[in-house]
């Protein structure tokens, strides 16, 4: 008789939850966002650029989009599931309006997956969970055919670019925002005291 291969069971004496991923499903969407409103509130704060889609409009748009793969990581919780981790993906670049020139991936004969989106909840940091979002990206790449991962990382993101690094991501030949002081004079005069009243 043939051996199934199945997925190992959870420890049950293991308090740790079992982490699992799956493709996002239309009844996911706003829950979706409010995840990733979420994780990018405080990122959001301190960065030149949105680190998520910069409307709900937007992230709905991209459910739609061809080419573009979008993975929850998920828990289950007192028998209801819980979004722990999300990752949007594409080999191609997304956008008319995209930064990226498609020309310098091919000029370098780079095949590349674009990480679009990668989210960890706040609570689950530190937990493995952003290397288990690594690793399933990585396999996408790898059974796909592509050469690299690319994403966009803001550079004040330090704790970004630490899990990065860590994992071997090198800079590539990317802008920079660049910022010059203008001294100038205000539009509107300082106060100014008054005459005396003439009576």
């Amino acid at each position: 008789m043939p051996q199934v291969k199945t997925e190992p069971a959870p420890d049950p004496d293991s308090s740790e939850p079992l982490v699992k991923v799956r493709r996002i499903h239309r009844r996911d969407l706003n829950r979706t966002w409010e995840f990733l409103k979420l994780v990018f509130r405080e990122v959001n704060r301190t960065t030149v650029e949105f680190q998520r889609p910069t409307s709900k409009k937007r992230f709905l748009e991209r459910y739609e989009e061809k080419g573009v793969e979008q993975l929850l990581f998920v828990i289950t919780v007192d028998r209801k599931e819980q979004i722990v981790g999300y990752a949007e993906c594409a080999e191609d670049i997304i956008g008319a309006d995209s930064w990226m020139n498609e020309r310098y991936f091919r000029n370098r004969e780079m095949h590349p997956l674009f990480v679009e989106e990668l989210a960890v909840h706040p609570s689950y940091q530190g937990r493995g969970l952003g290397s288990f979002v690594m690793d399933q990206l990585e396999h996408l790449a790898r059974v796909r055919g592509c050469s690299h991962l690319v994403l966009e990382v803001a550079e004040n993101n330090e704790r970004a670019l630490q899990f990065y690094k860590a994992r071997s991501f090198a800079k590539l030949d990317a802008a920079i925002f660049m910022a010059k002081k203008v001294v100038n004079d205000a539009e509107i005069l300082p106060p100014r005291p008054l005459s005396a009243s003439r009576k």
